[in-house]
Parts: structure tokens; sequence; C-alpha cells
């Protein structure tokens, strides 16, 4: 029989699965015997309380809960019921077996109400005892790992709405149908080939597309065939085999494979190297891939998704992406509109990204003044959706107040034709749409100014701004942001004909050049000139300097 040395070594140890509570010695010393027979480890305790405290005062770093509790029902101090209220409110997950006499049925009864795993009627039958036991250790394992496979999707989920581009928001016509065909797309697995200039938000639909379908329970996986180095793509879309080049220590799975059942999404596979596109090809062809060095092929199990900021049938002309895998990818294709094309939708973009962005930036919350907003919504958005997050983060740090003003906006907002060398094309249609209101439609506006604003005011709200912020040479410096500002809009609406913006200004025409020159305007206003007319205009500059 097991002696007091051994019962107190079993009762001292740590990481033992199974604890039994009871104060009758026999009862303990054949639990813990029978249960050793069968290789698991077990703890005992005399009285309700230490097991209790030890619960209680587990160190999570070098002990771990017990999967089963055995407690007699009847004990001196707390009895088992206690005892089992007592442990439920600390782990309401850990099964507990009470053992009790036949005759005691109303303890059993409040056994059962307590939570209690099951009971055992004494005396017991060994064996029974011992697969009850195992019986309710499996069931602890089984909610436990339940449990931390649901935590582990809830972590996965979070992280990809963290790093995902909001969802899609879109009151615009374009974005509306975009939307219909979402839905559409949800009830088949069709390849689906978006296009759209970069940072319109194509991952993000992508993203819809596999969340609203009958995938979504599997995985999402996404590759960038620009970002990964051309020797290495194949390995990461078909995954290689042991031993296949150096370095190659162990079986790798490659996306294909490890997007089963769900969605893959190819992102720039306008830049995808040829001689992929016939591997890709082939796998869309007949729906079988190998892993690199392999012989065995495996059966691809996703619906593809790819996207491009190129024109793919230009590329296909010059020989640049094969003509059948295009074929293959443009099953259904989605465009997606630039933000320029779906201004009424900056609004609430703006509005979603300083909301959700204000607690991820650790900074309050924010709003855009009205004064503020009519500039942004004037902005092309060379960069979309991701340029418009992007400011707003900007704004969220660096705009001082709760309400953002206007002058709180970057340069490039301020001074729009700034942006002329990052979005010529959007900036020539600026200067056509002045130059038509200066003379060529007098019935247009050159913009939507309201009634009550001041020019004056805003200049002596920017002035207040930056000398309390401690600012000096401020003379200087906003009478050349004034004189610039001048310059630009002069030199737009007169489509660039320096003679006419001078005498418009009321400036010699060598004043209007000087100034160009000292206020670093050269550059700028020749991208914005027509070729021919910019020639010409030089060959006067250089007459009229030469004659003066």
């Amino acid at each position: 029989m097991l002696d007091d040395t051994q019962l107190t070594s079993s009762e001292s140890a740590g990481n033992e699965p199974v604890w039994v509570i009871d104060d009758d010695r026999a009862i303990r010393w054949v639990l813990n015997r029978a249960l050793s027979r069968e290789g698991i480890g077990c703890r005992m305790f005399e009285r309700g309380q230490d097991a209790l405290s030890a619960l209680e005062n587990i160190d999570p770093v070098r002990e771990s809960r017990p999967l089963v509790l055995v407690s007699d029902i009847r004990m001196p101090g707390l009895s088992g019921v206690e005892l089992l209220n007592k442990v439920k409110a600390i782990a309401p997950d850990l099964p507990v077996i009470i053992m009790t006499a036949f005759s005691d049925l109303d303890s059993a009864v409040s056994a059962f109400r307590g939570g209690a795993f099951e009971y055992l009627a004494k005396p017991f039958d060994v064996s029974k005892a011992v697969e009850l036991i195992s019986r309710a250790m499996e069931d602890a394992r089984r909610r436990a790992e339940e449990v931390e496979k649901a935590e582990a999707q809830d972590a996965e989920e979070a992280t990809q709405e963290k790093s995902s581009v909001p969802d899609l928001i879109g009151q615009a016509p374009a974005m509306q149908e975009v939307f219909r065909a979402i839905g559409r797309l949800s009830q088949s697995n069709v390849t689906v080939l978006l296009t759209g200039e970069s940072g319109a938000g194509k991952e993000v639909v992508a993203r819809a597309i596999w969340k609203h379908s009958k995938r979504n329970r599997a995985p999402y996986i996404a590759i960038n065939m620009a970002a990964i180095p051309r020797e290495l793509l194949e390995s990461e879309l078909f995954g290689h085999e042991k031993g296949a080049f150096t370095g190659a220590t162990a079986t790798r799975y490659g996306r294909f494979e490890q997007a089963k059942g769900g969605t893959l999404f190819l992102d720039e596979i306008g830049d995808m190297p040829m001689e992929l596109q016939t591997r890709l090809l082939r796998v869309l062809s007949n729906g079988y891939f190998y892993r690199v060095g392999g012989h065995q092929s495996i059966k691809a199990d996703v619906r593809v998704i790819a996207a491009t900021n190129q024109n793919l049938e230009e590329r296909v002309r010059n020989g640049q992406f094969r003509e059948d895998l295009y074929h293959r990818l443009n099953v259904i294709r989605l465009r997606l509109p630039p933000l320029r094309d779906r201004v009424e939708d900056i609004e609430p973009l703006a509005t979603h990204f300083l909301t959700v962005g204000a607690p991820e930036l650790g900074v309050e919350p924010k709003k855009l003044s009205a004064e503020a907003l009519e500039i942004i919504r004037a902005f092309p958005f060379p960069g979309n959706v991701r340029q418009l997050e992007n400011l707003c983060r900007w704004l969220l740090v660096m705009a001082p107040s709760q309400e953002i003003r206007a002058e709180d906006l970057p340069y490039e907002f301020r001074h729009a034709e700034a942006v002329a060398s990052a979005h010529p094309e959007a900036l020539e249609r600026h200067a056509e749409t002045a130059h038509t209101a200066a003379g060529h439609d007098h019935g247009a506006q050159v913009a939507e100014i309201p009634a009550d604003f001041s020019w004056s005011e805003a200049l002596s709200r920017e002035a207040e701004r930056r000398l309390t912020a401690g600012e000096s040479g401020i003379w200087q410096s906003l009478t050349d942001d004034f004189e610039r500002a001048l310059i630009r809009t002069a030199m737009s609406v007169t489509r660039g004909r320096r003679i006419e913006a001078a005498e418009r200004l009321g400036l010699g025409r060598n004043t209007l050049t000087r100034k160009i020159q000292e206020l670093g305007l050269t550059d700028e206003l020749a991208c914005r000139l027509p070729p021919l007319k910019r020639h010409a205009d030089d060959a006067a500059d250089g007459f009229s300097e030469g004659a003066a």
C-alpha cells in the first residue's frame, strides 16, 4: 500500500492532469494506483480547501491547470458541492466528477445543478472510474482545442481586418455597379480579373468577393507578383520538395496549397515572368500542378482572382503577356473606377478613415471642416483611395485641433497646382477648366466659392497660426506664397502665355519672368505648357532679356 511519504510526494507534484480530493486515504490510494497504471498522472488532496488554494495559486509559467477534478462530496471543512461552486467560478470549463454514496441522492442532484461532469457512486468499480475520468479528460482537451482554434481564428480575422484597406464604401453609380457584381460573383467560383489604377482598392474588392462567397471558411491567400524575386516566385506559388535546390531543406507548401478550398489573389499579374505564365496557364487549364522538384501532380482547389493596373491587351500585343493566359484570366472582368470619378465617395471614405484611424494611432477622433472637405474634394488623387487614407492618417497626427481646417491640409492640397509633376493630366484638366472660365465661356465660374469666403480672413488665420507657433520670417514667406499663387493662376488661365499673364497681373514681362525664376516656378510651369508654346516663350524671354 502507498505509504505516507509516497502520498506526500504525489501531492507536491506540479502538472498532473487529474486531481483527486478525498479525506479517505484508501480512496486516494486506489485511484492513484489505477490511474498510474494507465499512465495518467494524479495529484492527491485530503481537504477541499487545499485543492482550491492550489488551483488559485497556479503559476502559469511553470504549472498548468488540471484537466479533471475528482472530489468526494462529504469532507471536513469545505464540502464537495461548495468546492464545485468555487472551482466553477475560477475555471468554468474544468470537468468535476463528484463521488457520493447511493443514499445521498439530494447531494448528487445538487452536484449536477452546480455543473458537475458526472458522479461516481461509492463503492465504485475502479475500471469504470478510470474510464469516466479518461472520458472527462478527452472532453476537456477537445474543449481546449476548440477554444484555441476559435481564438486563433478571431486573431487572424482581426489581423486581416487591421492590415487590409477598410470595407468597401461607395455611393457613386460606378461603385454600385461593383457592389452588384460582387453579389453575383459570390454565387460562383469563376475566375475574376480586376483592373484599375494603383490604389483604387482592387485587393479590397478581391477580399470582399472571397468574404461573400461559399469559400469564405477556407483561406484567403494574396501574393504580389511584383514584390517577389522571379527566381523565388515559382516556389512561392507552387511550393518545393526537399532537396529541390540549394537551401531546400524541407518540403514547402506553395500558395496554391495554402489556399486549398479558398481563394488565391494574384496581384500585379501583369508583372508575372513569361516562364511562370506558362505554368499558371497549365494550372488554370487542367487544375493540376507540381511542386518544384516534385513528380506527383497535385490538384489545385482554389478560386483565382487576378488584378493589374496595366493594360494587359497592350502587353499581349507587345509579346509581354501570353494571350491564352489573358483569356483564361479574363473570364469576368471588373473595372474599379479611380477616386476622381467618384467624388461623392470622398466624404464618407474620409470620415471612415478618420474614425478607424484614431484608435489605431492613439489620437483623438477628428472631423473635416466644410472648407477643408471642399479642398480635398477638388484634389485629383493620383494615388486614389490609398492616398486618401494616407492623407487622413497624416491629418490625425498633424492637425492641431479636433476640427481639421483648410490651413491644416498638406501643401499639395492647399496649392493644388503643385501636383503637376505627380499627375500632369489632372493639372491639364484643371488648366483647361480655368482657361474656359477666363474667356471662352463667360457664363462659367472659376470655382465654387462660398459667398461669405474672405481670402483676407484666411490670410489672417494663417498668419496667426504661424505667429502662435513661434515662426519667424513670416512676412517674406507669406509674400512669396501670395505671389506664387497669383502667378500660377494667371499662367493657368492664360494657358502659359506670359505676355498676357503679365499684362493681366499689371506687371512688366521681364518682371514676371524674374519673379518666376526667384520663386522657383520655372520647372513647375514648364511641365504645364504645351511644347510649342513653351519653346516660343523661351525664345521671347531670351530676346527680351538681351534687349534689356
